[in-house]
């Protein structure tokens, strides 16, 4: 009877021992990215953040979805915030990538209709079609429109996943994030919690496998001219 609580204690000990290996394992992904992006990212809206954000070649301005052929709310966060970089001379450029796999989904140019609204020339706005997740957007603005310099614009909960992403893909980054949890706490919470599972495939994507996004060329020269113009 003995033998018999001590290996009921032992099998009870070695399951202990790999529940915490393996909340160790699924937490490694989040603290890379926290890590790997301290210091270089920043909340809209705070005191001061503006002044914060180093100036940039173009900012890089993640898709978030459409409601039919508008920007969700969480997507007018992000382009709310581009425009503003832009308009404080903090950017030259908005690098707009989304997913336009379906010819009746088209999330770039749904981003550039509503920055026109936001007083954005379009002779600074560059869309990136085949910005299908964050690791492709961050690897097609470096490898497909030849960015160096770019800060990345979504919302605070996704910040230090993009920012580790293109900084890994080498990209020089800075991120601004938008607070959604202020307009859209349910959905913020919702999508912040599925963060941990992001981190571990953005991780695996850009760490282990070094994968290339889903369309990797041809190289596009839109980025390049726009930022070879006369600063206005």
């Amino acid at each position: 009877m003995l033998g018999k609580v001590r290996l009921s204690r032992k099998a009870l000990r070695r399951a202990y021992q790999g529940l915490v290996l393996l909340s160790v394992l699924a937490l490694a992904p989040m603290t890379w990215a926290w890590l790997g992006s301290s210091g270089h990212r920043v909340t809209a809206g705070g005191a001061g953040w503006l002044g914060r954000v180093p100036p940039a070649q173009a900012a890089l301005v993640l898709g978030a979805g459409l409601y039919g052929t508008q920007p969700t709310a969480m997507l007018a966060g992000r382009l709310d915030i581009a425009a503003g970089l832009y308009h404080a001379g903090k950017v030259r450029a908005l690098l707009l990538s989304g997913d336009n796999s379906r010819e009746d989904y088209d999330e770039p140019t749904a981003m550039r209709d509503y920055l026109r609204g936001k007083g954005v020339p379009d002779a600074v706005m560059v869309l990136d079609y085949a910005g299908f997740d964050t690791w492709d957007s961050c690897v097609r603005a470096r490898e497909v429109f030849g960015a160096t310099q770019v800060t990345v614009v979504t919302q605070e909960f996704h910040l230090p996943r993009a920012v580790t992403l293109c900084r890994t893909a080498g990209l020089a980054t800075f991120g601004v994030g938008d607070d959604s949890s202020r307009r859209l706490p349910s959905t913020t919470y919702v999508y912040a919690a599925r963060e941990l599972f992001a981190a571990a495939k953005a991780f695996a994507d850009s760490v282990i496998l070094r994968s290339d996004p889903v369309y990797p060329g041809p190289r596009e020269v839109s980025l390049t001219r726009v930022l070879g113009q006369p600063a206005a």
